[in-house]
């Protein structure tokens, strides 16, 4: 046992800021407000259903997460957020088409009282998407002034205490790294010229950063990981942590790839194709926005697989990933995944996966845990990126000198170890020998 980390209380309101009220967003309000009223159980959720085993085997010690750490409650939790569209989150989760209507009218009343916010939206970044509820500023300084100030009246309005503010909105275009993201002072000298290499998505980063905010991005797109970002974050203490949930395909990739390496099966080749037909697919159509999501979906393997270790079994994989919009599957994402494996002597299987997933049902656990997470991270004052929430995440923020990590059960011994870290609980290794020795 070590000296347990002081964490704050998570007395008062927990105020969750979504940017896009789209469909992930208006299923995971939904839900929170469902399970509220006990309507339904909070399937696929860390914090609400999962357990930590603290101490020996042979304690039998595994408490609820939520019942071990000082967890915001549910009932403390106040939604709000931006959208491009000015529906209420009763009309858009209506639209979404992902809820049944049966359960969204029992909780019509509350979903309807979330009108979204004006948005910073600039078609230059979602090429596919256009909307009329838009912020208007004389520059992108100005713009970011408007969101903090729509932070402060939010928070001020619903009396909340505390804040965090995830971006739920659609993937943005390829950026990589540009001078006006390498220092705080290059950043905040591009909001005020204007500079293309600052998206929408980095506007929000910033303004949630610079009031301190706890700060998640849901979405593939270069975001808050960049230096000037990292800076300012080290300045105002909010943790950060992303990118681009893990739900569908790359769920299972992060589940069978681990498993194949741990038993040393090799792979020539892994095809995956997705079909889908929301928001999502629509702005995965244009090929800018794609890159964005391919260099996301391919990078898991590659560091799971290390083929510069395992040369012979993994150096020359072709992974190929297509995503194809077709508007009639809505949110019922489905994943084909063909995977050529071989084995002993180097004779050749195959594994076909076909994963029929319901894409924001996957995601809306993770925006909720996300945010229950970072709330905490902020409590224990813990800034600048969480790599123990990797778990939740395609392609993990991480330290710039070291290589992410993307086996999901080293994940969630990560987070797990680290929950019990702050709570002055011995880390379990697993190592085991004092039940024989």
């Amino acid at each position: 046992m070590s000296t347990p980390v002081e964490i704050a209380p998570a007395s008062g309101k927990l105020g969750v800021l979504l940017v896009g009220l789209g469909a992930v967003s208006t299923t995971t309000i939904a839900g929170v407000f469902a399970i509220r009223k006990g309507l339904a159980k909070p399937i696929g959720s860390l914090t609400q259903m999962g357990t930590i085993r603290l101490g020996k085997r042979t304690e039998n010690r595994t408490p609820l997460i939520k019942d071990f750490l000082p967890l915001a409650d549910l009932n403390d939790i106040v939604f709000g957020g931006w959208d491009i569209f000015a529906d209420n989150c009763y009309e858009a989760a209506k639209h979404a088409g992902v809820l049944e209507e049966k359960l969204l009218d029992q909780v019509k009343d509350e979903l309807a009282a979330i009108k979204p916010m004006s948005a910073v939206f600039d078609r230059q970044y979602v090429k596919r998407l256009d909307g009329p509820n838009v912020k208007k500023g004389k520059n992108k300084k100005d713009l970011a002034d408007q969101l903090i100030a729509d932070i402060r009246t939010f928070k001020a309005d619903n009396k909340c205490d505390r804040l965090v503010m995830i971006w739920a909105g659609s993937t943005e275009v390829f950026i990589t790294e540009q001078p006006c993201h390498r220092s705080l002072a290059a950043f905040e000298a591009g909001l005020e010229a204007n500079d293309p290499a600052i998206a929408s998505s980095m506007i929000y980063a910033y303004a949630a950063i610079k009031e301190g905010l706890p700060y998640a991005n849901a979405a593939p797109n270069l975001s808050a990981e960049v230096p000037a970002l990292r800076e300012l974050a080290a300045k105002t203490g909010s943790p950060v942590c992303g990118n681009d949930m893990k739900t569908g395909q790359t769920l299972i990739k992060t589940i069978i790839a681990p498993g194949l390496k741990a038993r040393m099966i090799g792979v020539a080749g892994w095809y995956s194709t997705n079909i889908l037909g929301n928001r999502d697919g629509e702005v995965l159509d244009d090929p800018e926005s794609f890159k964005t999501k391919e260099e996301s979906k391919k990078g898991a393997l590659d560091y799971i697989f290390q083929p510069n270790l395992y040369p012979d079994l993994y150096k020359d994989i072709s992974h190929v990933v297509r995503i194809n919009y077709y508007p009639p599957r809505g949110d019922n994402k489905e994943g084909w995944d063909n995977i050529d494996i071989f084995g002993w002597l180097g004779y050749p299987m195959q594994l076909k996966i076909n994963f029929l997933c319901r894409d924001s049902i996957l995601a809306a656990p993770i925006v909720l845990d996300s945010a229950l997470f970072l709330d905490l991270a902020k409590r224990a004052n813990m800034h600048g990126i969480q790599e123990w929430l990797s778990f939740y995440y395609k392609s993990p923020m991480h330290a710039p000198e070291i290589y992410p990590e993307h086996d999901l059960f080293i994940q969630l011994m990560k987070l797990k170890n680290t929950l019990r870290y702050l709570k002055g609980e011995d880390l379990i290794t697993h190592l085991g020998r004092e039940y024989y020795d």
